[in-house]
Order: structure tokens, then sequence, then C-alpha cells
């Protein structure tokens, strides 16, 4: 199974090009798409979702085109996306009992036996006949991967699906995504670098509608070891530093300022060397240091 996305294009009728030229092979396995809020990500998911067209380019999975066999994809395909309505006064049970039946499960011993798996799966079971009005937010994520995996989908799309979540629910929902499987094409979209470094085998990062960077985690942090700088600095001080050095970021660290410096070479004396992490990786694509969709191909995981 494998995800072949080229030469995506889709411009909104507000002169907004949300899409520009996208071009990514996605390989079984969870593969991270980053970006900040507006980069596109959305708009790639929905037209995967077939949920809209694109302007131009194709997306094939295996030998479906997504545009041109809806039909065909729509059966294999599960969605979570960023907004995930429910209806409040139905139990999680019922609800997930009308998604079966919506994906073709007519068999109601066949689905009896799915709808509790799933259940189980997601940790649901014990509240299954409580109203969804009910839920956390993290129980809502959970219910909503649940309704995804309905009838055994070969490619599943999550956007953003712990933005929000207290860091208990989100350790719960990482644990049900890794836990989906090797065999099957999952894409989250996120703009938490974290979910990636957890999960993902495979990333990209879009900004403006582009692919900036792809690659495998492990790999690219590689690249930038040796090249990553910290020194801690007054506040005033950061505007100077920003045309000084490549800053690539900068957060505040027990009331004190640390930015993050991408170089060849240490910048002076009062810079450190520091262990590169993905967060790194992401900030130095975004700032135009790091690129390569062809100089850095997705690999199949191994």
């Amino acid at each position: 199974m494998e995800l072949r996305i080229q030469q995506l294009s889709k411009q909104y009728s507000n002169g907004v090009q949300a899409l520009d030229n996208i071009n990514l092979t996605i390989p079984a396995g969870m593969f991270g798409l980053l970006g900040p809020n507006g980069a596109g990500k959305s708009t790639l998911m929905r037209t995967l979702a077939t949920l809209q067209d694109a302007d131009s380019g194709t997306a094939l999975l295996d030998n479906m085109n997504i545009r041109e066999q809806k039909d065909q994809i729509r059966r294999l395909l599960g969605y979570l996306p960023q907004d995930f309505g429910l209806y409040p006064k139905v139990s999680a049970y019922d609800l997930l009992d009308h998604f079966a039946v919506l994906k073709g499960l007519d068999n109601r011993k066949q689905r009896k036996e799915v709808v509790e798996a799933l259940l189980h799966q997601t940790n649901l079971y014990n509240v299954k006949s409580k109203h969804l009005g009910g839920f956390s937010g993290g129980m809502r994520q959970r219910f909503g991967i649940a309704q995804a995996l309905l009838g055994d989908p070969k490619l599943i799309i999550v956007d953003e699906p712990t933005a929000g979540l207290d860091p208990e629910e989100r350790v719960r929902f990482h644990n049900l995504l890794a836990d989906i499987g090797s065999e099957k094409i999952v894409i989250l979209s996120t703009h938490i670098v974290e979910d990636v470094a957890d999960l993902c085998n495979n990333m990209a990062v879009i900004n403006k509608g582009q692919v900036i960077l792809t690659g495998q985690p492990l790999s690219l942090i590689a690249q930038i070891q040796g090249k990553i700088w910290k020194r801690f600095i007054e506040k005033s001080e950061l505007a100077a530093c920003q045309q000084k050095y490549q800053l690539i970021s900068s957060r505040l660290t027990s009331g004190r300022t640390l930015i993050h410096v991408y170089a060849d070479a240490q910048p002076d004396s009062n810079f450190e060397a520091t262990q590169g992490n993905l967060e790194d990786v992401y900030f130095s694509a975004m700032a135009g240091l790091l690129s390569g969709p062809a100089a850095l191909p997705v690999q199949r995981a191994a």
C-alpha cells in the first residue's frame, strides 16, 4: 500500500494558494505532516479524504485515483477531521453502530462484534451507554478514532488529533495510534512536533502550501547534529540576536530567554553546543536552513 501525491495544487476563491505543487510518496506506517496553522495541512487532508477536489495534480492510492474513484477510496478510508461533531444525546454505542451501518456492515451480529471490539480498543467500552455530550475532549477523540477504524480502512487520516488534550489523554491517544498497525497508511497532520517525534517513521514539513522538507525523523535529526547552539540572553537582546545569528527558536525557560541558533561552527564563546531534536529540525526548515523533498526522499520503513 502506497499513496503517491503528484503536483497537487488548490487555490480558493479568495485567492489563497492553499496547496502549491505538492509532491509526496507516503508508504505504509505512521506518516507525520508538520506545519503551522494555515500551512495547507487541512486542505491536503480534505482533498485526500475526497471531501474536495484539487485544481490540478493527482493523488493515487496504489492504482486508484482519489479524484476519479471516490467511492472505492471511501471504502478504504478512515477519517478523523480537526472539528469532529457528535450528537450529544446519543450514546457511544448507538452512534458507532449507526456509523457501522453507513459503512456497509449490514449483518447485525457481525456489526455488534466490530463495534464492541472498537470500543474495547479505544478504552470506551465501560462508557458505551453514556451520552457523547458527557465525554471529555480525549474521550471524544478516541471515539473519533473508533469511527475512523470502522471497515478496516487501509488509509487513515487524522487531522490535529491531540490539540487541546491534557497530557494524560495525549499519551492515551498516542498509544492508540501506535497500536493501529504498520500495514495501514496513517497520516497524522499536526503542528505539534512531539506528536511526530513520538509516533512517525516518516514525515514532511509543509508551509504556505508547499512541502519544504521530507525524510525520516531520526535521519533528519542526525543531519543537524553539531549545528545547533544555545545561549541564555536578556529579553532586550533578542532583536539584536535575530539580526546577528541564524536564530531558529527562542523560549522562556525559568524566567530567562533561551535561544537556539543554527551554525556550522560555534557562533561565539557565549554559545554552547546542544543536542538537536526534531523541533530544531522543524524550526530550521521553517527558517529555510533545511530543505529538500528531492534531496531527502521519504523511505519505506524497515
